[in-house]
């Protein structure tokens, strides 16, 4: 599929199902490119489509299944977006936060292999009805640690706000948590003790009636 360069080939693209609940067209808004002016299309089209397939159906629809609707806070940026929203500057810090386009292929550069030649995908979301029943700071954890024992994520990394958080499919995945909610830092990644075996008593209950 090449780039789509008008209103109709956007729209046909934006139609693309991903999922049973997902579609092409849930993934294509960003803050950065709307009060900037800047397209937010894929270059590869075929591979975002592949990558996002794969984010959707292993990671977003089983979380949905689970916990209810989620919501998509922010996710593809196409590589002009994501340069911007990385090197632009407002009182001497960072606008935006974004990391580096190297860092972010396979990331939110959905159509851009990672420099080991890996497919991948992110998106940030929130979960209403989690947050809806565990409001407190530490209650992200249980989330975490839920998605970590049930879900072939990548990565993982929490935002204070309405707990949103980043998650990443990747082919070969790095099964890493962090966190900007106290506890911060990483909750765990290989090598650390919790990192193996079952964490069922720090999630145990969260899903109303188990899993749907």
């Amino acid at each position: 599929m090449r780039p789509p360069s008008s209103v109709q080939a956007l729209t046909k693209f934006g139609r693309v199902r991903l999922s049973k609940s997902f579609f092409m067209r849930d993934f294509l808004f960003s803050e950065i490119a709307a009060i900037h002016g800047l397209p937010n299309i894929p270059d590869d089209p075929d591979l975002a489509i592949a990558a996002g397939t794969r984010l959707c159906e292993e990671l977003l629809e089983p979380l949905q299944d689970a916990f209810g609707r989620i919501a998509v806070r922010g996710s593809y940026r196409s590589g002009e977006v994501n340069a911007l929203g990385n090197r632009l500057m407002r009182g001497g810090k960072p606008a935006y936060n974004c990391s580096t386009n190297e860092s972010s292929w396979a990331g939110h550069i959905w159509d851009k292999l990672d420099n080991r030649g890996l497919m991948g995908a992110t998106a940030c979301i929130t979960v209403p009805g989690f947050i809806d029943r565990y409001p407190h700071a530490h209650d992200w954890t249980k989330l975490a640690w839920w998605i970590h024992d049930h879900l072939p994520y990548s990565s993982l990394c929490f935002f204070p706000v309405n707990f949103a958080f980043n998650i990443r499919w990747r082919e070969v995945p790095e099964r890493r948590i962090d966190s900007f909610v106290a506890p911060r830092g990483c909750l765990t990644k290989p090598g650390m003790a919790n990192h193996d075996g079952s964490h069922e008593a720090e999630w145990r209950g969260i899903t109303e009636g188990g899993l749907r």
